[in-house]
């Protein structure tokens, strides 16, 4: 059947792969809430994302105390697209939300995954791609990190390559566009949709796209970003291996090529990156123009000073599984066309599947839903008790530092950071785990320095550590920033 003119998706059918999104979504869901009960949930990211999300219910600027003193977090990362978790809010004003908008997103990608892959497929190829996506390792470790903003963009890029395929391009244009609201980043992804485009022949929509979003980064990180960081700049520049700027990056890349590509595997997390990315997949979205796509998210991480960007556990590969998996699907839809390789339409779905089920089942490390499925992660851990008493004893609007793990389970009622992110005039609560080895935030305290803090800050125990968790007050009033911080 011709790649231009698929079937009418049946009623049947639509019920299956509603059936793979559903299941795929309760496991999603089960595990966020699984991990919210275990106390396993952060302040980075999902303590962050639920005080903004909050904070834009209430119609006001999404001031995240976990990031700092009246940090407003359009001035770490361009977001504004996070506005649209507020209607969620509405409905349900807790951490855990986020895990079922999450959720949503994800499963949702499924259809465009699904639609692209049964023109060549047809449905039971399809249906099997579109189940291993939704257990591909990305959506298992975003799912495991709770959230992020890049979920948006997961099923936008979907949705992007099956209007290329469709041929409807002002559809792709409208659809980039809306990745400018999802990360000041995505205007570098807009030029690399713009390049996927002259594959295309849309030569004015090429060039439409590169403006947009060159145009676009530069607005968004020489404007609007220092409009609202505390720092007055953009502080993201974290390139130092290609230079001290962005300039300085691109001449190093345009006079040293095969230094700047050495720098993409000089790791060993990288190299596990570029395995698990693209040998599952046998190399096959190399071959596809969609890979560009994904060119500049991955790249970008690769290139960066920080370590923990490399590993294949964070959210960050989530929007890369639609955009690698549906390029592996094109490429071997043309290998069918050329070879009549009718069988591989089944058994290529099937062995992605059954690496995913696998995945899930043994690799816990990088499937991590493999520990809700086999039930691991069922019963609750021997602290869980003890954090609960403490977070208990937390009254409402104060002001409280606490452990990493605890933030999440006090953003709902008091004005919360991280200790000694919230400077040291308005806290009059502290909880400090002494099972961690340091306390969450850019620059961790240790529970030892923590303590050392509190006392010097003038603060009393209020009752002895027990199971290494430690409750502190210090007797002031309660600030206006504090009080106010929850209220409409």
């Amino acid at each position: 059947m011709p790649h231009n003119t698929p079937a009418p998706v049946s009623r049947a059918q639509k019920l299956q792969l509603g059936l793979a999104m559903a299941l795929a979504g309760v496991l999603y869901v089960a595990h966020s809430f699984l991990r919210f009960a275990n106390f396993e949930s952060r302040g980075y990211d999902l303590g962050i994302f639920d005080q903004a999300a909050r904070q834009y219910a209430m119609f006001k600027a999404p001031i995240v105390p976990i990031k700092g003193v009246d940090f407003n977090l359009l001035g770490d990362h361009f977001h504004p697209i996070l506005v649209l978790l507020a209607p969620f809010y509405w409905i349900w004003n807790d951490p855990r939300m986020l895990g079922i908008v999450l959720t949503l997103l994800l499963v949702s990608t499924a259809i465009p995954v699904y639609l692209f892959t049964r023109t060549r497929f047809g449905h039971l190829g399809a249906l099997l791609t579109a189940s291993a996506m939704l257990l591909w390792w990305p959506f298992q470790a975003i799912v495991n990190w709770e959230f992020h903003e890049v979920a948006f963009g997961v099923p936008i890029m979907a949705w992007i390559i099956w209007a290329f395929d469709r041929s409807r391009h002002w559809l792709v244009v409208g659809l980039s566009a809306v990745l400018l609201l999802v990360r000041e980043d995505m205007g570098i992804t807009l030029v690399a949709v713009g390049i996927v485009m002259l594959f295309h022949r849309q030569w004015a929509k090429a060039a439409l796209l590169a403006v947009l979003g060159l145009g676009g980064y530069v607005v968004v990180t020489s404007y609007l970003i220092p409009l609202f960081s505390p720092a007055g700049e953009f502080t993201y520049w974290q390139y130092t291996a290609l230079g001290a700027s962005a300039g300085a990056a691109i001449v190093f890349l345009l006079t040293h090529p095969f230094q700047s590509i050495a720098i993409l595997f000089d790791h060993q997390l990288k190299v596990a990156l570029w395995l698990l990315s693209f040998v599952p997949l046998a190399l096959l979205p190399l071959a596809s123009p969609y890979v560009i796509l994904g060119a500049p998210m991955l790249l970008s991480r690769l290139f960066n000073d920080r370590l923990n960007t490399w590993a294949p556990v964070y959210q960050y590969d989530a929007i890369m599984a639609p955009i690698l998996i549906l390029s592996a699907v094109h490429v071997l839809g043309k290998l069918m066309d050329r070879f009549g390789w009718e069988k591989i339409r089944i058994i290529g779905p099937a062995w992605l599947l059954a690496f995913a089920l696998i995945g899930t089942l043994f690799f816990h490390s990088v499937f991590p839903l493999g520990r809700t499925l086999t039930g691991a992660n069922w019963a609750p851990g021997t602290l869980v008790a003890a954090k609960e008493r403490a977070v208990a004893m937390i009254p409402d609007g104060v002001c409280v530092e606490a452990a990493d793990t605890l933030v999440p389970h006090l953003t709902k009622r008091t004005y919360v950071g991280l200790h000694g992110d919230i400077g040291t005039e308005l806290s009059s609560w502290m909880v400090i785990d002494f099972n961690e080895q340091e306390l969450g935030g850019w620059d961790p305290l240790n529970p030892p320095q923590a303590l050392e803090r509190a006392h010097a800050l003038g603060f009393d125990e209020v009752a002895p550590i027990k199971d290494g968790i430690l409750v502190l007050h210090r007797d002031i009033p309660v600030d206006p920033v504090c009080s106010g911080y929850l209220q409409r």
